[in-house]
């Protein structure tokens, strides 16, 4: 009895030993190649968003080549110009994609592995789906505003650098995360907004976008004159270089804007790249005004009543009440 337990005690070890060994082997084996599948696909995925974003870049610069930049094709150099932030926009959905790649292949590739190695995923996929709801319910700011800064990322609502007004503010947009946007007013203040609560955006950095400049003339002044200063004007503007790149075209005589009894009110037009209408007005109202003194326009002085004297006459401003009052 002895003798025999003692031949088959090593058998059984051997067997549960070698069991074991290629039950560990085999698990190995199958992780390892659900690791190699996930690596495949992620680098397929990649070198596939890669392509794509490069071919989307490459189709907006050759059709960007075969326009030419004159101030006559307003439309084809607006396609210019958004064809220049198609490449920003590219990148970054290529790096959101690229990032949703990861967490879908690499998270259902640890779930596949942790169900070879014997854990049970049930309950961690139950609590994850609790948790889920309860975060889904707990969390719906925060997931609209993950939402609405991925499609206004996506859509290129807006970028860095553009003037925006977002309704509550307006400003220049110095950051763009999923979650908030970072916007400087002209005074100098740092706001974040959320995006999700973003329901409107004006962009002034898209495109092109139009100066404009209302000057009152004299009543009496000859428009025909006026017309010709302006003229002048958006032609030596146009030929300058500096002003030159705020511009896609020269400044016009838009017409008469308003008539009264003190001044007739002339309003100038020009088309200015993305982001350059308020220099560019700023520049045209300057040299409109030295225009007019070398051509001897005037401008009128205009009365505004602020009040009444004593007396029951209207009180302009410097005018003093009569002697006595």
């Amino acid at each position: 009895m002895i003798h025999l337990a003692d031949n088959t005690a090593p058998a059984e070890s051997d067997g549960t030993f070698w069991t074991w060994f290629t039950g560990f082997w085999g698990t190995a084996l199958s992780a390892a190649i659900v690791v190699a599948v996930a690596a495949v696909i992620h680098f397929l995925g990649s070198r596939i968003i890669k392509r794509s974003v490069a071919r989307w870049i490459s189709t907006g610069r050759s059709r960007e080549d075969s326009l030419t930049d004159t101030p006559e094709a307003t439309v084809e150099l607006q396609v210019m110009i958004m064809s220049q932030r198609r490449e920003q926009r590219a990148h970054a959905v290529g790096q959101l994609l690229n990032s949703v790649l990861v967490v879908i292949v690499w998270g259902t590739a640890g779930l596949i592995v942790l169900t070879q190695l014997g854990v049970n995923i049930a309950p961690i996929m139950a609590s994850a789906g609790v948790v889920g709801v309860a975060l889904g319910f707990g969390a719906q700011t925060l997931v609209k505003d993950y939402l609405s800064g991925f499609f206004m990322i996506v859509e290129d609502q807006y970028g860095v650098g553009d003037l925006v007004d977002v309704g509550e503010v307006t400003g220049r947009v110095e950051e763009v995360q999923l979650r908030i946007t970072r916007i400087r007013d002209p005074s100098g203040v740092v706001w974040y907004v959320r995006n999700g609560e973003i329901l409107r955006v004006a962009n002034q950095s898209q495109g092109w976008t139009m100066a404009s400049a209302v000057i009152p003339v004299s009543y009496n002044a000859d428009l025909a004159e006026i017309r010709q200063v302006v003229i002048e004007v958006g032609n030596d503007m146009f030929n300058d270089p500096e002003t030159r790149e705020r511009m896609l075209g020269r400044p016009t005589f838009a017409g008469v804007e308003a008539v009264s009894g003190e001044a007739v009110y002339v309003k100038i037009l020009a088309k200015a790249r993305g982001g350059q209408q308020i220099p560019l007005t700023r520049e045209l109202r300057e040299r409109l005004k030295s225009a007019f003194d070398a051509h001897g326009v005037i401008v009128p002085v205009l009365v505004r009543p602020m009040g009444f004297n004593p007396d029951g006459t209207p009180q302009t401003p410097g005018s003093m009440p009569p002697t006595g009052a």
